[in-house]
């Protein structure tokens, strides 16, 4: 894992806590049932599936961020690869958004 591993540790809470969805079919359904407060794509994620979330995350309003690869985003909550992740806790979701901006 990188530098940045304030915001894969944030997630291995958000997920200790029951908070994440991964998975392509998972993050989408949390999209779409508005249960997701921010998605996290892998930037080694195929073009096809960056489009899917960029788009429905514009429709559902739901922030999406590219960022890290598909192991460290999978590591990070204890799975194998994964290049897209939701995390449903708005606390948790705020907290990795400000870790991203700062990171910018």
């Amino acid at each position: 894992m990188g530098v940045p591993n304030k915001i894969y540790s944030l997630l291995g809470i958000a997920m200790k806590s029951g908070n994440v969805v991964s998975g392509e079919y998972q993050t989408l359904e949390a999209v779409k049932k508005r249960t997701a407060n921010l998605v996290l794509v892998s930037e080694d994620a195929s073009d096809n599936t960056k489009k899917l979330f960029t788009d429905k995350c514009a429709f559902y309003a739901v922030p999406v961020y590219l960022y890290g690869k598909k192991e460290d985003l999978g590591r990070a909550i204890g799975k194998d690869l994964r290049s897209s992740v939701a995390v449903c806790e708005v606390g948790l979701a705020t907290a990795i958004k400000k870790q991203l901006e700062m990171e910018k």
